[in-house]
């Protein structure tokens, strides 16, 4: 009986550290889900945001257009980078279409600031209010992809998660960063 004692207290010992170390799984893969549909909601406030830019960028270049025709280059840039940053596909791809696009819409504020008329234009304020709007809305997606993405990269990499997160599936995903930060540096000067 004394021989039988010890066993029952090894067995206890490992069936305790078996439920803490399953309960620690089950609360570590639960929050790591979390985190990932996080991210993704995030990346799909990012798209939201960049498809309406983009359905911005039409009218924009149209209004310009009616007072700068003659300007065919920066209208086929902006048009370009426009049609590059919708076919983006992921952070990286988005990233670097977002610098062509700030470049182009560069350009063509550029080419504006040349017509005091257009500038003048209620039409072309309006679409200029609703594009500085939306710039911000996509600055602020994209601080919270970025937020969600260190949290979970984070969670990924920390000790003891980083042995065995992968073998659950998961791994660290990208930041959106625009990969030519001068484009970006200085944003598209908007004037009313």
């Amino acid at each position: 009986m004394e021989g039988l004692i010890p066993v029952f207290i090894v067995v206890g010992v490992i069936v305790v550290l078996a439920v803490v170390v399953g309960i620690y799984l089950w609360s570590t893969y639960n929050s790591l889900v979390q985190l990932n549909v996080r991210v993704d909601e995030a990346w799909s406030d990012i798209t939201v945001q960049l498809k309406r830019r983009a359905d911005l960028i039409p009218n924009l270049i149209e209004t310009v257009k009616g007072y700068a025709a003659h300007e065919k280059a920066v209208f086929e840039n902006v048009t370009r980078a426009r049609a590059e940053t919708l076919s983006a596909n992921g952070p990286a791809e988005a990233g670097v279409a977002e610098g062509h696009l700030q470049q182009a819409l560069k350009s063509l504020f550029a080419v504006a600031e040349a017509y005091p008329q257009l500038q003048a234009s209620q039409n072309f304020l309006q679409v200029q209010h609703a594009l500085v709007d939306t710039e911000d809305k996509v600055q602020a997606s994209r601080r919270f992809y970025n937020g969600g993405v260190r949290e979970l990269n984070t969670k990924i990499k920390v000790f003891p998660n980083n042995l065995f997160a992968r073998n659950l599936g998961f791994s660290e995903r990208e930041f959106f960063e625009v990969v030519d930060g001068a484009a970006i540096a200085e944003p598209p000067r908007v004037q009313f």
